[in-house]
């Protein structure tokens, strides 16, 4: 990160956020909840689905496409499971509910899934595996997203970037936690690359020739035109095992649709047959692992540690300093944040005093 970039607290940019969601309808404690999500996010590096995602949900909500009120309804139930409808209101809110409900029917019975339609985007798949975690439980999040993948051998994205999320508790102060999209890369790089007026690495993207392309901005305006899409895991073709990502996020569309009775695929683009914009009717699945009830939890959480202990301790390559395993980078990275503070690039410099002008924010002063 350049050195003229400015770093913004944690706590200043969390207060921000909670008042821009106030700012457009949202109910204080939902408010929060969006707003923790997001700071989560950006306490963990991860710069796609925190600060830099604010101005899309105001925009949505602005737009009537995303309700800044959630009804969160329950429409089917099991002692289990359950299906919940979230009416297109907040992705965030309708996740903390959805995975709080897992986690309350694991309490009692061992498991809990709760699957969701009609939803909104959420943040960060790995913040609800984290809630798991904090109760001794293993965590599952999966969700499907706006068409931006192409099938092996196509060049047409029809899935989502799809991310799996699993997380697991551990007898160190870092926990297991992995967070990923099934595309080489996920959406949300190519907007932080576009807002850093920065190119994309070959490889990443094609065009409808399988052309690969390296201008984000193009890749992001391509996705709604069907002119641009996203590789899966493993690249294109058979020859690296593009197939095995294809496949990964099929497998998140039909947990995330099929369940539900939700909309999949190119439905969720966003844009309706008249061309205009409409809600994403997005779909989520949740999961949540009692350990205690397969095994003591200081027992489960010893093995997990030492599986990450030895895969740190395996031989290193030339060259390499040492061996990380899911999630440590981002934990270290929220002690780093909490010292440092968040950086805000210029494009994103530009958003949020859009929003703080729009709503009338005059109680922050930016130092941009």
């Amino acid at each position: 990160m350049p050195n003229d970039i400015p770093y913004l607290p944690v706590q200043t940019l969390l207060s921000f956020m909670r008042d821009v969601f106030t700012g457009c309808g949202v109910p204080a404690d939902e408010a929060a909840i969006c707003a923790e999500v997001l700071i989560t996010s950006d306490r963990r590096g991860i710069e796609s689905h925190g600060i830099g995602r604010l101005k899309m949900y105001f925009d949505r909500i602005k737009k009537g496409i995303q309700l800044p009120v959630t009804n969160f309804e329950i429409v089917r139930e099991s002692p289990t499971t359950a299906v919940v409808d979230g009416h297109h209101g907040m992705g965030q809110v309708i996740g903390v509910r959805a995975m709080e409900l897992a986690i309350a029917k694991a309490k009692q019975y061992g498991m809990g899934a709760v699957a969701v339609r009609n939803s909104t985007h959420f943040g960060i798949a790995g913040y609800y595996p984290l809630m798991a975690i904090k109760e001794g439980m293993i965590g599952m999040a999966f969700t499907n997203a706006r068409p931006s993948i192409a099938p092996t051998f196509s060049v047409q994205p029809m899935l989502g970037t799809n991310p799996i999320a699993f997380g697991a508790p551990t007898d160190e102060e870092c926990p297991f936690l992995f967070d990923a999209a099934t595309s080489i890369t996920q959406r949300g790089k190519f907007e932080v690359l576009a807002r850093q007026g920065k190119s994309a690495k070959p490889g990443w993207a094609i065009n409808s020739l399988g052309e690969t392309i390296t201008n984000a901005e193009d890749v992001l305006q391509g996705f709604a035109k069907d002119a641009a899409a996203l590789l899966p895991l493993g690249g294109a073709g058979e020859d690296l095992a593009g197939y095995k990502g294809y496949d990964l996020a099929t497998i998140v569309e039909i947990l995330s649709a099929s369940l539900q009775q939700g909309k999949f695929l190119w439905d969720l683009s966003g844009i309706g047959p008249d061309g205009k914009t409409q809600p994403n009717y997005l779909g989520h699945f949740f999961m949540a692992i009692q350990v205690e009830a397969f095994c003591p939890l200081d027992d489960f959480k010893h093995t997990t540690g030492e599986i990450m202990r030895q895969l740190r301790a395996a031989r290193k390559a030339p060259g390499e300093d040492r061996i990380f395993t899911a999630g440590e980078k981002e934990f270290a990275n929220e002690k780093d944040t909490a010292v440092r503070g968040i950086p805000i690039v210029p494009n994103l410099q530009k958003d949020i005093l859009e929003m703080k002008k729009a709503l009338k924010l005059n109680q922050y002063s930016f130092p941009f």
